[in-house]
């Protein structure tokens, strides 16, 4: 009995023993298969981008007319505010700031911005900069053309002063700031210093010659943590070698508004994203006409127009059908109301507000006075693309039994339509502005609302967001009311990127390489 104990007891043992050993092994298996597959995987992880530029002129963000150099120049250089993913200002050097009156502003700099070489960002900085933009030609000189005094109250602090009160004048502080010292007895627009010149942005150039510009990580900045260690950005002679280069895979990122763009890039093995442009073109309708000064025909004619077929057959469907102004993507467009095509919605409301459809034309009569519904749509004459979306229009119309005439104006001509507001309606464009104000849009359909003004002129002086966002909500409400103008259609663009560039993307049209801290390759 007592051998059958000692039996069992030394079994067991064995057995333990023998279950020990295998997982000793197998733990030691596992760990060597897990080892080599995180080695392989942190190899994989590449800091370095490649981008590219075709027709380079210049380093110098403020002489540069090269649309790849100013986006790219946004890593660079930093301007006193930015625009984030909403297209809301944020602060960038600027620690704070204050509108003192209707045409003064204080602005107070940060104390912890460097430039690349080390040297601390001044007053002087901002105020040198202002100054060449307004002496030489420049992308952002519109920005500046209304400053009139720029004056320094303390190391750190200065007070802008502009000719008239601007709505969101502060959304004009959005250009590059360049160091005074650096450029100190030197010509801005020839000096041999604009190979490289210093910034505070992230990246600083460390190479520029005829075939790259090399951009290293900015010791000096310390806002935020970068993954990209070094950019590469080659030159290309032009966009067809810039093309070739991406689809090749020497490039990870291209933006264009070539809508063509498939043809030189294919259509698979990269990433898109599309990106609302800056262009917009509109239907501006003068409110104050005998025949569109009534709320029911504006609206009715919003529902005739087939926009979705101007952008397809006059775009390729490479622009998109855009309502109203701040449809780009800002914070404060507010909700979108309904302005579908739909010829039957558009003879209901006429319909329902005492419009007769007889003798082959829209009437009515109030007062024993007949109107008819008919107007002239003004078009530029040198511009084919809109004298063709002029017909079409002429033609949607029609459909519902309006009968309008087109005037074909020369372009002197048509100047002299827009200065004077003398038209019935008018196709017309404008380049976005960061500024997120109507006003210009509102006056060229001569609309008049008390309301209106009253929130336009209110906005002018609120700083704070919710108050600001809840007076736009109720801008766009009487917009979707009362369509002083029909919005036609905006511009898009394409950013393209690698399949193996990583990390988060939010392009916009202010800033391509928003998120360029936490991209990597792998």
């Amino acid at each position: 009995m007592k051998s059958n104990w000692i039996k069992y007891v030394f079994i067991i043992f064995v057995i333990a023993v023998i279950i020990a050993v295998i997982y000793k092994v197998n733990q030691k298996e596992n760990k060597k298969e897990e080892e080599p597959q995180k080695t392989a995987t942190e190899e994989e992880i590449i800091k370095d981008i490649n981008l590219g530029v075709a027709e380079f002129d210049t380093m110098n963000p403020i002489l540069s007319q090269n649309k790849h150099v100013q986006e790219i120049s946004r890593i660079i250089y930093e301007p006193l505010f930015e625009l984030d993913s909403e297209y809301k200002l944020q602060k960038c050097l600027v620690t704070d700031w204050a509108k003192t009156s209707a045409t003064t502003y204080l602005i107070k700099l940060r104390n912890d911005i460097k430039w690349s070489d080390g040297s601390k960002l001044t007053v002087e900085d901002v105020s040198f900069t202002i100054d060449i933009l307004k002496q030489i030609p420049s992308i952002y000189g519109n920005n500046v053309q209304y400053i009139v005094g720029v004056e320094k109250v303390d190391e750190d602090t200065l007070q802008i002063t502009i000719d008239h009160e601007i709505a969101f004048f502060e959304y004009n502080l959005i250009f590059p700031i360049m160091s005074k010292t650096y450029y100190e007895g030197q010509d801005f627009s020839t000096t041999e210093k604009n190979n490289a010149p210093i910034g505070t942005g992230k990246y600083k150039i460390v190479q520029n010659d005829n075939d790259k510009i090399v951009l290293n990580k900015n010791e000096n900045y310390t806002r935020d943590e970068l993954t990209p260690e070094t950019i590469t950005i080659t030159k290309y002679a032009n966009l067809g070698e810039l093309y070739n280069a991406f689809k090749l895979g020497k490039v990870d990122v291209i933006t264009t508004n070539n809508t063509s763009i498939e043809n030189y890039i294919g259509t698979i093995g990269y990433n898109k994203q599309e990106v609302v442009g800056r262009e917009f073109d509109y239907l501006a309708l003068n409110t104050q006409s005998a025949v569109l000064g009534r709320t029911e025909v504006r609206n009715a004619l919003s529902h005739a127009i087939n926009r979705d077929n101007i952008v397809a057959t006059q775009y390729n469907s490479k622009y998109k059908v855009m309502d109203y102004s701040l449809d780009y993507g800002s914070w404060l467009r507010g909700e979108a109301g309904d302005n579908s095509y739909n010829p039957e919605m558009s003879q209901q409301i006429l319909q329902q507000n005492g419009w007769e459809y007889k003798y082959n034309r829209w009437q009515k009569t109030e007062n024993y006075i007949t109107q008819s519904l008919t107007f002239k749509l003004v078009v530029q004459a040198s511009n084919q693309t809109r004298v063709n979306i002029a017909e079409m229009i002429k033609s949607d119309m029609a459909n519902i039994g309006i009968n309008i005439t087109i005037i074909k104006a020369s372009d002197n001509q048509y100047q002299s339509y827009l200065q004077n507001k003398s038209y019935d309606a008018i196709i017309t464009g404008t380049t976005i502005s960061a500024n997120p104000s109507i006003e210009t849009y509102m006056n060229m359909c001569n609309f008049n609302s008390e309301e209106l003004n009253n929130l336009m002129a209110e906005v002018k002086n609120i700083t704070k967001e919710d108050l600001l966002k809840e007076k736009y909500t109720r801008i766009r409400e009487i917009f979707n009311e009362q369509k002083p103008y029909i919005g036609l259609y905006g511009s898009y663009y394409a950013v393209e990127s690698s399949w193996t560039l990583k990390g988060s993307a939010a392009p916009n049209w202010y800033n391509v390489y928003m998120n360029i801290n936490n991209w990597y390759k792998n």
